[in-house]
């Protein structure tokens, strides 16, 4: 049964005339006594009892009628819904994210979003730069914010920049150091190094690495935490100093100071990756919405 067909056949359950249906419909009579006649033929029984002057539905018509509409219904919420879909208004949406680097913006970001796409199913996750890597190989998130990711994984990927931060030194408030405007690297020679653990973070980590070598010295490592804010909580209890992106300065960083260091380096950038194959229509609103925000996601940065 063709959906033209049983819309024929439910006007003319309703008005009880066959011009009339054709006339709602917008077609002939002709084409709406075709299109009952097939329909009584498909299932062998009379779906009208009709004269020149009458027409009267049946027994096994009322019920065809019932079901008819029902399936008239549910095809064109089929209809809405694919439409929807394909507009990124329903569905759902799974978005990874670093939570040093986007604690400033990311609920507003979200909030924005679920305003303008209620009834897409948003969920969140905190994860770490190498984490995100394995959640997109397992097809576990849809997008991530994260640091530029590893050379043999960046071809598979759309990038989009989002900020550019800058490493900082983070030192116990009552440190010697902790007062000065500004401190080069070689300055921390002699320190114990609290580092963020590199296996979740290699490029920070590594970065780090080279800009204490080009000092001329290696870091007496004492601490590789794998959450930012652990590390924070071991610099403010004096277990040792550590050189941070400045954006978890809107951690809880009680007890910690946060100076400018002089060194001339690379800087830090948090971008926001998503598959560049068969990218779902929500993750496109999203993004989307994204890239109009980033004057303001920027002006949030400390």
């Amino acid at each position: 049964m063709e959906l033209k067909t049983l819309k024929s056949f439910i006007a003319v359950a309703d008005l009880q005339n066959f011009s009339a249906a054709a006339r709602q419909l917008h077609t002939v009579q002709p084409a709406i006594s075709r299109h009952i006649a097939t329909l009584e033929e498909e299932l062998g029984v009379a779906l009208f009892v009709r004269n020149s002057r009458e027409v009267h539905i049946t027994a096994a018509g009322q019920q065809l009628l019932l079901d008819a509409k029902d399936l008239i219904e549910r095809a064109e919420l089929a209809k809405s819904q694919a439409l929807r879909s394909a507009k990124g208004e329903i569905g759902e949406l799974r978005i990874a994210y670093l939570g040093s680097a986007c604690l400033s913006f990311m609920a507003g970001l979200v909030r924005a979003y679920k305003q303008r796409h209620p009834a897409v199913k948003v969920s969140l996750f905190e994860m770490t730069a190498a984490q995100q890597v394995l959640a997109f190989q397992q097809e576990q998130i849809d997008l991530g914010f994260s640091r530029p990711l590893p050379a043999e994984f960046s071809q598979q990927f759309v990038t989009e920049t989002i900020y550019q931060d800058k490493l900082v030194a983070v030192l116990p408030e009552d440190h010697c150091l902790a007062k000065e405007k500004s401190l080069s690297v070689k300055q921390l020679a002699r320190e114990p190094f609290v580092l963020f653990k590199r296996s979740e973070a290699v490029g920070l980590f590594d970065g780090i690495i080279a800009l204490c070598q080009k000092a001329e010295f290696s870091p007496s490592i004492v601490s590789q935490p794998n959450h930012m804010q652990t590390l924070l909580t071991e610099v403010a209890s004096g277990l040792g100093v550590s050189l941070v992106p400045y954006c978890i300065a809107k951690l809880h960083s009680e007890h910690c100071v946060f100076v400018p260091i002089r060194d001339n380096t690379q800087p830090i950038y948090l971008q926001l990756h998503y598959p560049a194959m068969a990218t779902k229509p929500t993750v496109n609103a999203f993004v989307e919405l994204a890239l109009a925000s980033l004057t303001e996601i920027q002006a949030s940065m400390p």
